[in-house]
């Protein structure tokens, strides 16, 4: 367990969720000391060489140091993640960490939030073209009864992969066949690839009718691009925070009251609409890029995971609920950048560092998420939006170059 988690919460999964919400920490947290932050991130022996560094970098020539900042602590009830947790953001951006840090403030003084996630699942969609559309749905048929060989070969290529299903879709002469992976706790890009690659080899060399050109991947599956099927069907984790903060932490916190917020968001809603994006979200492209940063992610995939549902809403009783859906979360922690030493510490910071903690850290980057909606929402709804960037994320005079 790591140093940085100083409390436990009990699971509150069996229980109402709204109602476990309200209720109070089972133990209080405790501030960490900047030694102790320092301590853990300086503690790692960067390479200097190529050679460690395979497999992470080609051409290597030094590193990028970016600030990591400290954000929390963030109360959780999920059914992974569960207790208190101060979150490492790296960022440039100013005001970054300070608006996340006051919404875990707000969710905290409302007894944390309620995270669940389901997952992980991880697409590749190969192209097969055939002469005529009688040969593509030929072949269609004959994959979907091939589902078995082909679990026999995910298995052979990967400890670890699972084939969840194929399904072929056909468009006139030619067949995509989307492959869906359990990627266990990698974020699967690769394990996803290299599995495809033994299906579709043995497609070409044992299957009939025989396609006359093929692809490993048509641009189907999604890969790092915001798309309306990764946004519905998921990919990676899909996860769900939800949080009712009563109107005295949105006055205390957010300077703000449900009323205001919700109004807001309902025009920031309809405005999302016009613009055609994918989601109703505020920035949380930004907790995910400082946390994929910290983190060892691949930053890459925020185009994807940072498309959502968040949902702000005044209660009958007058208490603000907010909850926040990410469908198609990409997130791993084993393999890629993960074994880097800082963002190995990093992910020590948030106990999800190896096996068995991807859907631990996929509730903890929701909720962060989470807290940094409820922050730029109320400061947009109050107008303090320009004058907390003008206050933290501008540099004083004599530091300007």
């Amino acid at each position: 367990m790591s140093e940085f988690m100083h409390a436990q919460m009990p699971n509150h999964t069996t229980r109402e969720p709204r109602k476990a919400l309200m209720e109070p920490l089972a133990t209080p947290f405790q501030p960490i000391s900047a030694q102790e932050v320092q301590r853990y991130l300086q503690s790692g022996q960067f390479p200097q060489t190529p050679a460690p560094l395979r497999g992470n970098i080609e051409r290597f020539v030094g590193y990028l140091h970016v600030p990591v900042g400290l954000a929390g602590p963030l109360s959780i009830r999920g059914d992974h993640a569960q207790g208190n947790y101060y979150v490492p953001l790296a960022t440039t951006e100013g005001a970054l960490v300070a608006s996340y840090n006051r919404g875990m403030k707000a969710i905290r003084l409302s007894g944390g939030c309620r995270v669940i996630s389901r997952g992980p699942k991880v697409q590749r969609s190969p192209y097969f073209q055939f002469e005529h559309l009688d040969h593509a749905a030929a072949f269609a048929h004959t994959v979907e009864r091939a589902i078995d060989t082909f679990r026999q070969l995910t298995r052979r290529q990967s400890r670890h992969a699972q084939l969840l299903s194929a399904t072929p879709r056909i468009e006139g002469n030619a067949v995509r066949l989307m492959l869906t992976f359990d990627t266990a706790d990698a974020a699967g890009q690769n394990m996803a690839t290299f599995c495809a690659e033994e299906i579709c080899q043995y497609i070409i060399h044992h299957l009939q009718p025989k396609p006359l050109k093929w692809y490993l991947e048509s641009n189907l599956s999604g890969d790092k691009k915001a798309s309306a099927l990764s946004f519905i069907d998921g990919r990676g984790h899909w996860a769900c925070a939800e949080v009712v903060l009563p109107p005295q932490v949105v006055a205390e916190v957010l300077k703000s009251s449900p009323k205001a917020m919700a109004r807001y968001w309902q025009v920031s809603t309809l405005s999302t609409a016009q613009a055609l994006t994918y989601g109703t979200v505020g920035h949380v492209a930004n907790a995910l890029t400082a946390l994929f940063l910290a983190c060892g992610q691949d930053v890459a995939c925020v185009t994807e995971s940072a498309a959502g549902i968040l949902r702000i809403e005044q209660t009958d009783r007058g208490a603000l609920y907010a909850a926040l859906t990410l469908p198609s979360l990409v997130i791993g922690t084993v393999g890629g950048g993960t074994t880097l030493p800082t963002q190995h510490e990093c992910l020590k910071i948030i106990d999800c560092e190896g096996a068995g903690k991807a859907a631990k850290f996929a509730e903890i980057a929701t909720a962060t998420a989470l807290a940094g909606e409820l922050s730029i929402a109320a400061a947009l709804a109050e107008g303090h939006f320009a004058q907390a960037h003008r206050q933290l994320g501008r540099k004083p005079k004599s530091t300007k170059a």
